[in-house]
């Protein structure tokens, strides 16, 4: 009520400015009618009757003629100006009154929202992207389907990632529950849902998390969004060996081509106290800015010149251990052990390297 109250303001005080002018009438002009010539020229007999110009007689007659101009122009005048001043009034009038806030609303129902709710002020400072943007009209477009049809499984399961996309993690978590319940269940949807339910908990895989992965594996023993919060679970209980194990079958079964091996390798290292080879200074300026691709790529370049290099220098204990531990970083079980086994067989012959190298193996949980 307050707006409408401003608005109803500003538009009398529009009109009042305009009718003001008009209220105060029009006044006649100073020279340039047959008025003023008339006064002119009695002006004029009287000079010339002061000059002697023209006699007494003569003077009155021709005031007796003036006058009756004068009269005649200045009611004719008085006439004109009074009908066009009020003619003209009165139009300007009508429109000012009436016609201004009419076109003003007209334009308002056009141009305006006069539904839309008020925003917060946080919502009108805050710069918002164009993709950010473009997300929110997507979002309320499926909101107002679903408001009209709320068993619409399909519409729950197109809102769900989008809402988790623009982070409304308790929002995206109810449309996945009406997903499943309005669109059936399968191994991805369990398994996003628990990755909702997660980030709505700040990354933390809580019992229901917990359970909609476990279902996605009994229906996909190869999803792997869930095989892997199933490991982070594990090491959030405080059980690393489960998770290490957990995520280490998860690569020996990669695609070599795998997005997700790069974090799983990150996780796996993680838990297990093993790392990657070390990189020297140049190595690691030249690795800068390369994709997880590439940077696998590397690794995997500089693990097969240490394998080819070790072929031809059997007594590097640091090497073999360096081998084994960059297969088991890589999820690589079988060349890990293999290499043990290589690296045993090589050192046979050498009592104390094979002491130093069992020790090692030892460390990275090998029997030695």
């Amino acid at each position: 009520m307050s707006l409408w109250f401003i608005l109803a303001l500003m538009t009398a005080a529009a009109v009042f400015s305009v009718l003001w002018p008009l209220g105060r009438g029009i006044r006649p002009a100073a020279g340039g009618s047959e008025v003023a010539v008339y006064k002119d020229q009695l002006a004029e007999v009287t000079r010339d009757v002061a000059a002697g110009l023209i006699g007494s007689a003569e003077a009155d007659a021709a005031r007796i003629e003036i006058g009756r101009r004068l009269l005649a122009a200045a009611d004719q005048e008085s006439l004109q100006t009074s009908t066009s001043s009020a003619g003209y009034r009165r139009a300007i009038s009508i429109v000012a009154l009436v016609g201004l806030p009419l076109v003003a609303l007209v334009l308002y129902a056009r141009l305006g929202s006069p539904d839309l709710p008020d925003f917060p002020l946080a919502a009108r400072t805050q710069p918002s992207s164009p993709e950010a943007a473009s997300l929110e009209r997507l979002i309320e477009k499926v909101q107002t389907i679903l408001e009209r049809n709320p068993a619409d499984g399909r519409g729950w399961a197109v809102l769900a990632p989008v809402l988790f996309k623009v982070g409304r993690y308790d929002e995206a978590v109810q449309a996945y529950r009406k997903a499943l319940a309005y669109d059936g269940e399968n191994a991805a949807r369990h398994s996003d849902l628990g990755e909702a339910v997660t980030a709505a908990a700040n990354g933390v895989v809580t019992a229901d998390a917990k359970t909609e992965f476990d279902r996605a594996i009994a229906l996909d023993p190869d999803d792997v969004k869930a095989r892997y919060f199933v490991g982070l679970a594990a090491e959030q209980d405080g059980q690393t060996a489960k998770a290490a194990d957990l995520w280490r079958a998860m690569l020996a079964s990669a695609p070599a081509n795998a997005s997700w091996k790069p974090v799983v390798q990150e996780s796996l290292a993680r838990v297990s106290g093993v790392r990657a080879p070390q990189l020297s200074d140049e190595q690691m300026s030249s690795v800068e800015g390369m994709g997880a691709a590439d940077r696998g790529a590397m690794i995997r370049s500089m693990v097969d010149r240490l394998a080819t290099r070790l072929k031809s220098n059997t007594d590097d204990v640091e090497g073999w251990l360096r081998l084994t531990r960059a297969y088991m970083v890589l999820g690589e079980k079988d060349k890990a052990a293999a290499a043990r086994h290589e690296a045993q067989q090589a050192l046979i012959k050498n009592p104390e390297r094979l002491r130093q190298l069992n020790d090692g193996l030892k460390d990275m949980g090998f029997d030695g």
